[in-house]
């Protein structure tokens, strides 16, 4: 039975109950790739649509919006959220996922897909993320840059004081910005985001501040690229 990474609801301890959050989570269970690839195609399992109906009754806040990237197991996740904090009465109403682009897999990242699309292609996610962040390809935004992007797409949707917005994205994005925020300039499997494991980000006082695995951390903001 799939589960939720076991320092993820605790987090929800680590926030701040009187300002805006964001939630920034990889899409729950889905099937497995036949060639190692997990293209855009493979969609949730019945398991995973459950697992992301019961994590979004559990989110503890009133829930603004839901975010997905388009493709179709995050939209599906971001929906059977949503259906699960309408029965917890965290939303008072059906909500509408709202996609965008920046959320896609790796989208924020790249400026040319033709150049760095077969590369990704030929390395693996896991080689490929390595090389990004210890000598970012041409083509693609710098760690440093996308997670200036990123954070301006986030303050551009910020909730209600004491809501929560969440967005679906892929362990692409997710795992070179925990790296980024953190100093790291690599990765392992370690470090790979489960399935429907999420980022916890707010905005206070000129930084953004997050908890990831139960971990606090803040920085100052950059101006976005």
């Amino acid at each position: 039975m799939a589960r939720l990474h076991p320092r993820l609801l605790h987090a929800l301890n680590l926030l701040p109950s009187d300002r805006p959050v964001h939630l920034l989570t990889r899409h729950s269970v889905r099937e497995l790739a036949k060639n190692g690839f997990a293209d855009y195609r493979l969609p949730l399992t019945p398991e995973g649509i459950e697992l992301a109906r019961d994590w979004g009754g559990q989110l503890a806040r009133p829930v603004s919006a839901f975010y997905s990237s388009p493709v179709g197991r995050c939209v599906d996740t971001a929906k059977a959220m949503a259906e699960g904090a309408l029965r917890a009465g965290l939303i008072d109403r059906p909500m509408d996922v709202l996609t965008d682009n920046t959320l896609v897999e790796p989208g924020c990242y790249v400026q040319d897909m033709n150049r760095v699309g077969p590369t990704f292609l030929k390395m693996g996610a896991m080689r490929f993320l390595n090389r990004h962040l210890q000598n970012p390809f041409e083509g693609m935004l710098s760690p440093a840059d996308g997670c200036a992007k990123l954070a301006g797409y986030l303050r551009d949707r910020e909730p209600g004081r004491g809501e929560l917005a969440v967005h679906v994205t892929h362990d692409t994005i997710l795992a070179v910005l925990v790296a980024e925020l953190e100093g790291r300039r690599s990765i392992n499997q370690d470090d790979w985001p489960w399935m429907m494991e999420g980022l916890w980000v707010w905005f206070q006082d000129g930084g953004m501040h997050w908890v990831w695995r139960g971990e606090r951390g803040h920085r100052l903001l950059r101006a976005s690229a």
